[in-house]
Formats: C-alpha cells, structure tokens, sequence
C-alpha cells in the first residue's frame, strides 16, 4: 500500500518561504514519477509541479515559475517542493501525489492516483 505523508506547511508572511517535504513508503520510490497539487478554497486541485522518476526533467505551473523548485531524493523515499516569495493568493493545502503502478518508468504520466493527506499554507499579507 504506498502511503505519502506530507509536512512543512504553515503559516508565513507574504514574500516569505516554505520547503514542504513528502515521505514516501510501500513501494519502490525511484522507478515513478510525482508530483505536487494545491487546492485553494473554493477552487479545483490544480496541479504545482512534477517531476520525472530519475529526477532529471520538471515540469511547472506557470503560476509558480521561477519561483517554486521540486526535488526529489531517492535514496531517502523523499519528495520536496520549495516554495520563494509567496503570494497571500497562495493559502492552499498542498498534496503530495503518485501514479499507479502501471506508470513505471513513465517520466510524466496522465493520472495521479495515490494522494497525502495535505499540508496546509497560509501566507499573511
């Protein structure tokens, strides 16, 4: 059963950062793509950023360009998503989110089926 836990959510002044991280756990974590989604009250999950299965190739929101980095350590199971100069438009909980099993080796797959739990950002104006 893959399990993802989110942490590094809070609160932070606008401008401010946050580097949110994601354990991963229950299957073999460096043969699949993922990625961060954000849901803002209100409003649909939206895609944040993905990254491919070896690290090597990223993909970004062009809300986040420049501004946001994923990364991803394979040998600690870990997913991470730094977050610079932040927006009070940003508050959202951000999800950490994997692909089924039949997405190995596929550097940006279609569908996203495992999902964390959520971290929340808030950012203060």
């Amino acid at each position: 059963q893959v399990q993802l836990v989110e942490s590094g959510g809070g609160l932070v002044q606008a401008g401010g950062s946050l580097r949110l991280s994601c354990a991963a756990s229950g299957r073999t974590f460096n043969i699949y793509a993922m990625a961060w989604f954000r849901q803002a009250p209100g409003k649909e999950r939206e895609i944040v950023a993905a990254i491919s299965w070896f690290g090597a190739t990223k993909n970004y929101a062009n809300s986040v360009k420049c501004r946001f980095t994923i990364s991803r350590d394979n040998a600690k199971n870990t997913l991470y998503l730094q977050m610079n100069s932040l927006n009070p438009d940003a508050p959202a909980v951000y999800y950490c989110a994997a692909p089924g099993e039949s997405a190995k080796y596929v550097d940006f797959p279609r569908e996203y089926v495992y999902w964390g739990q959520g971290t929340q950002v808030t950012v203060s104006s």
